[in-house]
């Protein structure tokens, strides 16, 4: 499957601030960061393992256009509980995410698809989901 996934960003520290504050409701942290390559700095998250799953980073080339987001683009982040979906959405929208859908239920992928949607500061569609019941 998938070894990891990166975002280019547009500020990084001002997507850090909602990254930083969201993804350790879903056992996410900083493993990695990078800052010394050419033309890029960035910041991996990782769970359980050492090596980042999931990576924000932006240019340092003045030369390069800014980020664009993927039409249709979406990234779904697991979660252990519900709660875990609720803290992560409240982390969100206080720190730069936009509401695209509160934490609930959603029956129509099946009975126990209990999740939450924020679009962050550069426009990318989150998710976090659980899928056990409550």
């Amino acid at each position: 499957m998938l070894d990891h996934l990166s975002i280019r960003v547009a500020d990084l520290a001002r997507s850090r601030r909602m990254y930083d504050a969201c993804l350790p409701a879903l056992g996410y942290q900083i493993v990695m960061t990078i800052d010394n390559a050419p033309d890029f700095k960035g910041v991996g998250y990782g769970g359980d393992s050492p090596e980042p799953g999931f990576w924000i980073g932006a240019s340092t080339n003045p030369a390069d256009p800014p980020p664009v987001p993927i039409d249709g683009m979406h990234v779904a982040f697991g979660a252990k509980d519900r709660p875990s979906v609720d803290a992560w959405y409240r982390a969100a929208l206080a720190h730069g995410g936009t509401d695209n859908g509160p934490p609930n239920i959603r029956a129509h992928y099946h009975p126990n698809y209990y999740a939450a949607y924020v679009i962050d500061p550069d426009g990318y569609h989150l998710e976090a989901v659980c899928h056990l019941a409550a």
